[in-house]
């Protein structure tokens, strides 16, 4: 048995070697195309300059770039994901080639936080995901106790952080996964209301 801390939606004073949050409910969403660049930075998006980058805008949301026509924008806590659920809404078919690309229903997305999150997914993943060889803004499409992943280092330093989305169907069994992997490292599950805090 694992020694995985069950919490609520408050952190504790003495904070663990790693946490898990399940961001699911957060909105998030895709865009594809030749022409998709061009809308988000109409929309004044700070696009990353080549693929499996991501970059954090001013308001905390998160804009990963999958390939040279992919983009994946995550909601921002701040705002519950307001701006990115109105940038799904007013969305529409045009001549340009930019499509939108529901995630919500397709990803769910965890928020894995902590000094020891490498050493975690690295009993997930064959992915050197360590902080030299995966820095802050890197982007890995890759597998993790065998499902197909995006892991994002969205993080600092000081409060090393994975955005990691997988198949929404797969997520009982994927978080059953990283709990386990989370045991040996003092590791926590939060509720949304903790990340935000």
């Amino acid at each position: 048995m694992s020694s995985l801390t069950m919490q609520g939606s408050s952190p504790t004073a003495a904070q663990p070697g790693c946490t898990l949050v399940d961001l699911s409910e957060l909105p998030r969403v895709g865009f594809r195309g030749v022409d998709a660049s061009a809308y988000l930075l109409a929309r004044g998006f700070v696009l990353p300059d080549a693929p499996n980058r991501a970059v954090t805008q001013a308001d905390g949301c998160h804009v990963a770039r999958l390939s040279q026509t992919e983009y994946l924008i995550l909601g921002s806590l701040v705002d519950g994901g307001e701006r990115i659920a109105a940038e799904e809404a007013r969305w529409a078919m045009d001549h340009s080639a930019n499509y939108l690309l529901p995630r919500q229903d397709s990803h769910a997305w965890l928020q894995l936080r902590g000094n020891p999150i490498a050493e975690v997914m690295a009993k997930l993943c064959g992915v050197d995901l360590r902080a030299q060889a995966f820095p802050v803004g890197a982007v890995a499409q890759t597998s993790a106790a065998r499902i197909n992943v995006i892991v994002i280092n969205l993080g600092s330093t000081s409060t090393p952080t994975f955005q990691v989305l997988c198949d929404r169907a797969s997520l009982a069994y994927f978080m059953g996964a990283m709990l386990d992997a989370m045991g040996e490292f003092a590791g926590t599950l939060l509720g949304i209301d903790a990340s935000r805090a």
